[in-house]
């Protein structure tokens, strides 16, 4: 997606006569170099790894009882180290992919062995406890090998972890204490994104933090919770967001991240809110917040972090037709909500309008 709109950009600039010819293809040529630019390749590597590893986990679900138990476990060892040795034998001579697709087939491994071990055995204990120990041995092989493959599977692993932590009725009271170490793995997945140069997995690690922060308030369902995400979020996207921050250029530097995380949370918290208020008038208050702070992200951040602008977009449909369908009840007062909001954003509208030409005027005086 980034690389179609680049190529639509620098043929603009061309056509434009502001870039030559040439210094678009060199470009483009020095993008598609990068070992990071997608590869039909190397994905679908990947994938069948992926596909291989799965079939070893069910062939360990099959519980092959022909075999004897020490043969078993000795094969799935030697499966792990063999792909290992194998992956630094190939990572050593530059090919990079065949060496990320066997790190994924021995970090599978791991785990089949961890399962098939438990399985011989009749150990004791709960998913949890396995989840922890695939990560961790994910973690060392990502480490060992500054593997962005295993990385990303580790960042899978810790969600795995957390799902476990759950049954039906919430989260299961003999592995409670377990939940807090949820964040613990989040800050060692975005360790090893730096490691390894792994960026795009650092937002599955971000999002785990949001997925634990949303699991907290469904497990303890508190007012004054609630309130914090807001506050917190609130105050964070602002940090983050505005220019005169003393975190503004701190934030940037990192990417769009702060702003959208921090920026879902306060969403998060404010619908929390919404679901503890009692009574219409204060269901419909909340709802109006949620609507007034879609509209200060789409206007603080909205023109350069797309992310924001497209969940601010998302929570402001969303929330008028709550208010519609749930709180408001008569069509006379819909319609005059509908009118009131409509005049508001209009407004809104203009005043951002008139403050976007004023500052562009001021900076083309500058220059």
């Amino acid at each position: 997606m980034y690389r179609g709109r680049m190529e639509r950009d620098l043929k603009r600039w061309v056509d434009l006569g502001l870039l030559p010819h040439s210094s678009a293809i060199a470009m483009l040529a020095e993008y598609d170099a990068r070992e990071s630019t997608f590869s039909v390749g190397r994905v679908l590597l990947a994938l069948a790894a992926l596909l291989l590893s799965a079939s070893l986990l069910l062939l360990v679900a099959a519980n092959w009882e022909a075999l004897p138990r020490l043969a078993r476990v000795a094969g799935v060892v030697l499966l792990i180290w063999l792909f290992h040795f194998l992956a630094a034998y190939f990572l050593g001579r530059g090919a990079k992919a065949v060496g990320a697709a066997l790190l994924i087939l021995g970090t599978m491994s791991f785990g089949a062995g961890i399962a098939l071990v438990g399985q011989m055995y009749h150990l004791s204990g709960d998913a949890a406890d396995a989840m922890l120990l695939w990560f961790a041995g994910a973690c060392l092989s990502a480490a060992a090998f500054a593997s962005a493959a295993v990385t990303t599977i580790a960042a899978c692993l810790a969600w795995a972890f957390l799902i476990t932590l759950f049954e039906s009725g919430g989260l299961v009271p003999a592995i409670e204490s377990y939940f807090w170490l949820v964040p613990v793995l989040a800050v060692i997945v975005l360790t090893l994104v730096r490691y390894t140069d792994a960026g795009r997995t650092r937002h599955l690690a971000y999002l785990l933090c949001v997925a634990w922060l949303g699991a907290l308030y469904v497990d303890n369902p508190e007012l004054w919770l609630a309130i914090t995400f807001f506050a917190a979020g609130f105050i964070a996207f602002l940090l983050a967001s505005l220019p005169r921050s003393p975190f503004y250029r701190l934030a940037s530097e990192t990417g769009s991240a702060p702003s959208f995380y921090s920026f879902a949370v306060a969403v998060i918290g404010l619908v929390a809110l919404q679901s503890e208020a009692e009574g219409a008038w204060a269901e419909t208050a909340v709802g109006v917040g949620l609507l007034a702070l879609a509209l200060v992200g789409i206007g603080l951040a909205g023109a350069r972090n797309g992310a924001i602008r497209y969940l601010a977009y998302a929570v402001f449909a969303a929330e008028i037709l709550y208010l519609a369908f749930e709180t408001l009840g008569s069509i006379l007062g819909t319609s005059g909500f509908f009118l009131i909001s409509g005049v508001v954003v209009a407004l809104v509208a203009w005043l951002v309008i008139r403050v976007e030409r004023r500052l562009g005027r001021v900076g083309e005086a500058s220059q």
